[in-house]
């Protein structure tokens, strides 16, 4: 495999300096899910903490390095997730975090970001907006940017997830992965690559927000005006070139898929996992749903990301995968 900016030793180490309550989560085989998917079925579940998603594997990484740089402030752009687990991170090690995140981002995300201690400054438009406002804090204020999925750090903690998948699990034919802004998928993809090459690594991405996906597909970065999907945590519109280029040595597909199935992927989730998840986490269960020819007779892991959503919508997703479905 080509070499992509992480590095396997560093995510080995990064494994010392993250709190345990975020390592060696969950990871079994769910057979209530196999005869409507058609394929044997593993997941891997990254809900199980404190900030109900993998995020905080990463910010456990930045928190550290910051701490001993000397560095006490930091300031991030999030759709939610990220806020939450830099929050954590930094309330721990002392470090005064500022989220910036969009108006339109889920209340119950909002709300536990400022339970966590960290000061939060909303704007008007989506995550791109909150971006160019986070960077402005930084600059204004001499502070550290935290970036997700730029930041090496981010990523190589998002790949400790692939070293317990590729040490633990019997074998596997094939890794489906949420893909956002790619710290997720290029971490994971590039441990998987390094250690268990055979094993396919397929991103998923919403029909909606399709902006990595088109950029894996074309070689190049390419950008959409807006986004329109309710997979809130990987609605981003304009891909990182460095990302990108990470993303294309370990994955071997990046597709979309409509609401229809995620919301459908939801439910079975829930229905048959027992899982209530947001919608970025039912990604790979709706990949599965839309091309069971694919994946018939083959072991797949799913990655279960993120539980962080707002109770009354989860209940109309539901309710409608439902009517859907019938």
């Amino acid at each position: 495999m080509q070499e992509t900016r992480l590095d396997t030793a560093r995510i080995r180490a990064a494994r010392r300096v993250i709190d345990p309550v975020f390592l060696d989560t969950p990871l079994y085989r769910c057979e209530a899910l196999e005869p409507d998917l058609g394929c044997t079925v593993s997941i891997k579940l990254e809900t199980a903490n404190p900030v109900r998603s993998f995020k905080a594997r990463g910010t456990e990484v930045v928190a550290s390095l910051l701490v001993g740089h000397g560095s006490r402030a930091a300031v991030c752009a999030s759709a939610g997730n990220l806020g939450q687990a830099l929050a954590w991170s930094g309330r721990g090690r002392g470090i005064d975090v500022t989220v910036v995140a969009s108006r339109i981002v889920t209340v119950a995300k909002l709300d536990r970001i400022r339970a966590l201690g960290a000061r939060l400054e909303l704007v008007d438009g989506d995550h791109e907006m909150a971006r160019e406002r986070a960077a402005a804090i930084a600059r204004h204020d001499g502070i550290r940017l935290v970036e997700d999925s730029l930041d090496l750090e981010t990523c190589e903690g998002a790949a400790t997830i692939g070293l317990e998948l590729v040490d633990t699990v019997p074998v596997f034919d094939a890794v489906l992965i949420a893909l956002g802004g790619g710290a997720l998928a290029t971490g994971v993809g590039h441990v998987v690559k390094a250690l268990a090459p055979e094993v396919e690594v397929i991103c998923v991405q919403p029909l909606g927000a399709p902006a990595m996906t088109h950029s894996w597909r074309r070689r190049r970065v390419v950008t959409t005006d807006s986004t329109d999907t309710i997979a809130d945590g990987v609605a981003g519109r304009r891909p990182i070139p460095a990302v990108l280029d990470d993303l294309l040595l370990v994955a071997d597909d990046a597709v979309l898929v409509q609401e229809t199935s995620i919301m459908a992927g939801m439910r079975k989730l829930l229905d048959h996992a027992g899982l209530v998840v947001e919608p970025s986490a039912a990604l790979g269960i709706a990949a599965i749903l839309e091309d069971r020819d694919r994946f018939a007779g083959r072991h797949v892991v799913t990655i279960v990301c993120g539980s962080n959503v707002d109770v009354d919508a989860y209940h109309r997703w539901i309710g409608a995968a439902s009517t859907h479905r019938s």
